[in-house]
């Protein structure tokens, strides 16, 4: 469905855009330091879940509504703010409870939660909805195919994009948890980072502008 010269330039653009560190990235990186690898993975799966979700709404035309409506755009805006601020403020509050890296006794039942918190870090970032509505139809020719099709394609290739440098930081991360693991005086004070990166997300998420 595209030609190869269309397919180099899309993949190198997406491949730029991804490295970027965003609150996908940032999300993954802390999971992984504060709860170790497996938890990292898991967020990424989570966050990727939510990608998914505004390819969806950016193939079926959803996505138009945030980048047409202020209302809309703010309303998810907020949200999103808001969740990461709660991220952060329940870092903080639980940061004794933190495991840094991953035992044979950490309850399963917290790794659903931080899936679940990836995809919704995902879903309210409003601008993520806008770079796919604004990205992928750059790409998109309606005389090689169906334009949905072509859309599911194309998103298909930044999942498995963004899935890989997830990975890397996951993997990175949960070495740093293993590092100050190693360090106590440094591992008992990190959930004040943590808790830090995920309020600042959320103040520049409520202050970001629409574009």
């Amino acid at each position: 469905m595209f030609d190869t010269h269309t397919l180099a330039i899309f993949i190198a653009a997406g491949a730029a855009l991804v490295i970027a560190p965003g609150p996908n990235l940032i999300y993954v990186l802390t999971r992984s330091v504060s709860q170790g690898r497996r938890a990292g993975i898991v967020s990424s799966l989570g966050v990727e879940t939510g990608t998914l979700v505004h390819i969806t709404a950016t193939a079926v035309g959803l996505s138009s509504l945030l980048a047409a409506s202020e209302l809309a755009f703010n309303v998810v805006k907020y949200v999103g703010a808001g969740y990461l601020i709660y991220l952060g403020i329940r870092a903080l509050r639980d940061g004794d409870q933190l495991s840094l890296t991953p035992s044979p006794t950490t309850p399963h039942r917290t790794l659903p939660r931080v899936y679940r918190d990836g995809i919704l870090v995902s879903i309210f970032n409003p601008k993520v909805a806008l770079f796919f509505m604004a990205f992928l139809p750059q790409f998109i020719n309606p005389a090689h195919g169906p334009v949905v099709a072509q859309v599911v394609q194309l998103g298909f290739i930044m999942v498995v994009m963004g899935l890989s440098m997830d990975l890397v930081y996951a993997l990175g991360g949960g070495a740093i948890g293993g590092w100050l693991s190693r360090r106590p005086a440094l591992a008992s004070r990190q959930h004040y980072l943590v808790g830090g990166v995920y309020l600042s997300l959320g103040a520049a998420t409520a202050l970001s502008q629409r574009h």
